[in-house]
């Protein structure tokens, strides 16, 4: 038998693969050969590159807010591969078409009850009727799931000068607090049939929407608040001060723009028992109809849910300040570790500044050393 396979590769085929350190040293400056053998002290003078570079492999905190955390598999022998197979059968075979049916007899009941109470009423009547369907509706979707909800806490009432803030792991955190109380809620604008729920029906309980890329909305979108918050017959107003989905380990850094409205501060904290499905949505790696699928094919969704006490800006506190104690509030109650990162960087790229001076400090770490051997 023949010996390992090598590889015989030329030294110009490996320079295409080398990044040139030339490109990153000040202007006149070379490279000389060092003489001799490398040393200890060659080594520990990048390593302090090396051991950030390191830490962020291992301790990456921001991407761990981000990932989903798949349950441990154990239909791994013989005895509980039949019965795993059972259970699968259970819930496609049966459960799924039975929660499709049910959520197809709310659309019918809610879209024949709608479209007259939208078209043929106005003025107040036609608002809280209106607010009782979406209402309706909602529990329909969370009875899709099997949802088991454990709210806890006085139920939110309309009041004029007050808002709602709860951390966001899914879109389906809206659907199960609208299923108690019809909220206003502040939402990025979604494509296909989510918008469309958006711009129609959604609409008529007061919710607000955003593009994420528009510099424009969030000053549209701060005056649209302002005017909310001091309608004393407007629904609650809810805000998702993260401004992203985060997979219910961690919370990041809250924005400021509802603890500046000048009003009561309603904290509200929710928490997935992941025993039988993970309800966090990464909306970069699924559509939320195949999470909602997801979610239909499980055994259920065990979830609980604390109205906590409402808070106000204290003398001398900036809303910054505030903001991160009303997220320690939710942290502490729902069990959530806080980490110090700002949920937008999810949508960003390092900037190509940031890693130019990295490079640079890289190259003139090794520049000096090689001239230290001449």
């Amino acid at each position: 038998m023949n010996g390992p396979l090598k590889l015989n590769t030329s030294s110009s085929e490996l320079d295409l693969d080398r990044p040139n350190i030339e490109d990153y040293l000040p202007s006149g400056s070379t490279i000389h050969e060092p003489h001799g053998k490398l040393r200890l002290r060659d080594l520990l003078d990048i390593s302090p590159t090396l051991t950030e570079a390191a830490g962020a492999i291992v301790d990456d905190s921001f991407t761990r807010c981000f990932k989903s955390n798949p349950p441990e598999p154990w239909n791994w022998n013989i005895y509980l591969f039949p019965l795993w197979c059972f259970g699968v059968i259970i819930r496609y075979g049966i459960l799924f078409p039975l929660r499709v049916i049910v959520l197809t007899i709310g659309w019918i009941i809610f879209l024949s009850s709608y479209i007259p109470v939208h078209v043929l009423l106005k003025g107040k009547l036609r608002n809280k009727l209106e607010r009782c369907l979406v209402e309706l509706i909602c529990s329909f979707f969370v009875a899709s799931w099997t949802g088991v909800v454990k709210y806890h806490g006085p139920r939110p009432s309309m009041r004029p000068k007050q808002v709602f803030v709860a951390n966001h792991t899914s879109m389906i955190d809206f659907i199960i607090l609208e299923q108690m109380t019809a909220f206003a809620v502040i939402m990025q604008k979604h494509p296909g049939w989510v918008g469309l729920l958006q711009s129609t029906i959604l609409e008529s309980v007061g919710c607000i929407w955003f593009n994420r890329s528009e510099a424009k909305d969030r000053e549209i979108v701060t005056k649209k608040l302002r005017d909310h918050v001091q309608g004393a017959d407007n629904n609650p107003l809810l805000i998702f001060p993260e401004g992203t989905c985060v997979n219910n380990h961690y919370t990041v850094m809250f924005k400021k723009g509802a603890f500046e409205l000048g009003c009561t501060v309603c904290p509200i904290a929710i928490s997935y028992n992941k025993i039988f499905v993970d309800a966090f949505w990464n909306s970069r790696k699924q559509s939320f109809t195949t999470h909602l699928l997801q979610l239909m094919t499980s055994w259920a969704v065990v979830c609980d849910v604390w109205y906590l006490e409402p808070q106000n800006l204290r003398p001398g506190e900036t809303p910054i300040e505030f903001a991160e104690r009303v997220r320690d509030i939710i942290s502490v109650r729902a069990g959530l570790k806080k980490v110090p990162w700002d949920g937008y960087l999810k949508y960003s790229r390092p900037s190509p500044k940031h890693r130019e001076r990295k490079q640079q400090s890289f190259a003139e770490t090794v520049l000096r050393r090689l001239e230290e051997e001449k």
